[in-house]
């Protein structure tokens, strides 16, 4: 057998510049074929070397109707960060359906950043009031960036509010905020972030003990809650206070709940993000619910996204080929 297969790197990737707009589309496609039972998507397999909250996923997914299917291998290190290493890092291989002969092996670190914002968005889509204009980043690294790039395509926001306990990582966002346009406050508290907000992101480490920064009685009135990091920045009071409790993948969601730890004394789960794209459950029906949606980041999002990287690249003549 004498196939080859093309490799992509981190930079190839950058290169081809997928906008976000057709990442938000490929995410949401990928939902809708969840929803209507057409993807198979088992739960992560997971290790965790080094204990703590270090983890090593194995997650494989196919959507026939997308002409996918494949697995990505990605790592989570809390600890990188202190040691400037990425917090996520692994690669992603495509399989070919017919036959099952891997075509195409990339970096998974830029599809993971975007892919995730770009989920957010989507349960936005659904969940939060389509006027909204304010945006509360909470923790302002690499997910902060993503989330608002991918809410600012869906929504016409205006007003970002940003806090960050390292200040450095608070004037990052701002910066970034006001390269598009919008208006950018730097907090220095997180209430005076979520505060006003129609729209939070929490998004710093995923940590199995919370942190609670998010108090009772801060988030708004008809607000929506993206929790990137799953529960870990939210007290449980506020979390309590949500009307519409949902998740990208119910399984996957008990997993961690009954087996890992998370999502402890957590609301009441009304449905999967599919469910919503799909017009089977209702998203927000009026406008003074507390909406939350606490998405995991599954593999339909990669596996919606890496096959277009991959068409585009080889349109561009980006990556190399090599032999399998």
């Amino acid at each position: 057998m004498n196939s080859k297969f093309l490799y992509l790197s981190y930079e190839d990737i950058v290169k081809v510049n997928l906008p976000m707009s057709e990442v938000l589309k490929a995410v949401e496609d990928g939902f809708l074929e969840m929803g209507n039972g057409r993807a198979e998507m088992p739960p992560k397999n997971a290790i965790h070397p080094g204990g703590g909250d270090n983890y090593i996923h194995g997650m494989p997914c196919q959507i026939p109707q997308m002409n996918s299917a494949g697995i990505k291998w990605v790592a989570g290190y809390p600890g990188n960060t202190a040691n400037n290493l990425p917090y996520n890092t692994g690669i992603l291989a495509l399989n070919n359906i017919d036959n099952g002969i891997v075509y195409a092996i990339m970096d998974c670190r830029w599809i993971t950043t975007k892919r995730t914002g770009a989920a957010s968005a989507v349960s936005a889509k659904y969940l939060a009031r389509p006027e909204s204009e304010t945006i509360a980043i909470i923790a302002c690294g690499v997910q902060g960036h993503s989330n608002l790039e991918a809410m600012n395509v869906q929504f016409k926001l205006k007003t970002v509010k940003a806090y960050d306990p390292i200040k450095s990582q608070t004037d990052k966002l701002v910066a970034y905020a006001k390269s598009l346009g919008l208006n950018a406050i730097a907090c220095e508290r997180a209430e005076d972030a979520v505060k006003g907000a129609d729209i939070i992101v929490s998004s710093g480490p995923i940590l199995k003990v919370p942190y609670d920064t998010i108090k009772e009685g801060w988030m708004e009135e008809g607000a929506f809650a993206s929790l990137v990091d799953f529960d870990s920045s939210w007290s449980r009071a506020a979390l309590a206070e949500a009307d519409k409790w949902t998740t990208d993948n119910v399984e996957q969601y008990n997993h961690y709940k009954d087996h890992l730890g998370y999502f402890q004394n957590c609301p009441k789960i009304y449905a999967e993000l599919g469910e919503l794209v799909a017009k089977k459950k209702k998203g927000r029906e009026n406008p003074k619910e507390k909406t939350f949606a606490a998405n995991l980041g599954i593999a339909i999002n990669d596996m919606a996204v890496a096959p277009i990287i991959y068409k585009k690249a080889q349109e561009l003549s980006i990556g190399t080929l090599l032999p399998l």
